[in-house]
């Protein structure tokens, strides 16, 4: 029999072990502490990596088969680097956080505009490639690297004072803000929410050009969206205002950061409009030319490559934008459909 203090004796709740936390939360925690540490900043901008850009084009190195790779150099070897070119190593200083990948390296960015082009790819073995021409050469992964350092030194180049006093904000060690001293107001990197959409009728889908598009170049359409309004209404406006449709459904896909020319939210979905109600009434204001096309058509434009790059080279008719950007997804997505259909 159990006595009379050990019935009264409260239970105490069962210890947890805590579970050790992931490495993505670990390294999580690892980059918001150097966001708001400075000191701890500066420690690990000593031993991390650095992406080079000089007027905001990132630096790339050629490996074999004529394929390239965004490097990441060492501090220790950046600072060897200035060096020898005369300059004060505490450029370094001017790096801002971009990331802390699977390695758990913080790796930074840093423009080196003001030095001399030809000697910084002499003395780093590679080439600073205009972003858009660099999409084309990189993996996914380094193009989201490249384009979020630009975006961030972009940002520092444009956000230099206060729109408050006009006076010059001063940066936090990472980056990540900038503060007016005399106004107390903070500035952090910012990005506008942009609404991608490709539309369809069921059996084809609509294909828009801008005149500032490379020849022959077709895209999904997109629209900033104005102060209030929700991506619903900003989806259903911008085709209205553009192609004269009415949306009757809408289905969210995916989301992209777009650095050109300004830092935009891409914000990607799919959208139906009556099959009986189709005729596009252009907007030649915002549009140069819109094409409903079939999925025959897509399918070959999917296909398309760059040989217009090439110097000399004759521009394809028609084709749309590549795997890095989103819109290549929508259009991707819009013919897989379209195929598995066809199939039943």
């Amino acid at each position: 029999m159990q006595s009379l203090r050990s019935l009264l004796k409260p239970k105490l709740p069962k210890l947890v072990t805590p579970q050790p936390l992931s490495s993505y939360v670990s390294r999580i925690r690892y980059l918001m502490k150097l966001k708001e540490d400075d000191e701890a900043c500066r420690e690990a901008l000593k031993s991390g990596s650095l992406l080079l850009y000089h007027k905001l084009a990132p630096l790339l190195q050629k490996k074999e088969k004529g394929i390239y790779q965004l490097p990441r150099l060492r501090t220790p070897d950046v600072k060897r680097i200035l060096e020898k070119l005369g300059r004060d190593k505490k450029l370094i200083s001017e790096a801002v956080l971009i990331s802390c990948p699977e390695t758990a390296e913080p790796c930074f960015c840093l423009d080196v505009g003001d030095l001399q082009r030809n000697s910084m790819e002499q003395l780093c073995g590679g080439v600073f490639m205009d972003l858009r021409t660099a999409f084309l050469m990189l993996t996914v992964p380094e193009t989201t690297l490249a384009a979020k350092g630009q975006a961030l030194l972009r940002w520092h180049q444009t956000h230099g004072f206060c729109s408050a006093t006009g006076q010059p904000t001063v940066r936090n060690q990472s980056g990540s803000q900038r503060v007016s001293p005399n106004s107390g107001i903070t500035y952090y990197p910012q990005m506008a929410p942009v609404v991608i959409v490709l539309v369809s009728d069921g059996n084809r889908c609509l294909l828009g050009r801008q005149s500032s598009f490379p020849p022959g170049m077709y895209s999904a359409l997109a629209g900033f969206c104005d102060l209030g309004e929700t991506l619903e209404e900003t989806l259903r406006r911008e085709v209205a205002e553009e192609v004269g449709l009415e949306v009757d459904t809408l289905q969210y896909s995916a989301s992209q950061h777009w650095p050109i020319p300004q830092s935009s939210f891409m914000l990607a979905c799919h959208a139906t409009v009556n099959p009986d109600k189709t005729q596009v009434v252009l907007n030649k204001a915002e549009l140069e030319d819109a094409r409903w096309c079939s999925l025959e058509e897509v399918l070959a434009a999917l296909q398309v490559k760059y040989p217009h790059n090439k110097p000399g080279a004759t521009p394809p008719g028609f084709w749309v934008p590549h795997g890095f950007a989103i819109a290549h997804r929508l259009i991707q997505e819009w013919a897989d459909q379209q195929q598995h259909l066809e199939k039943k």
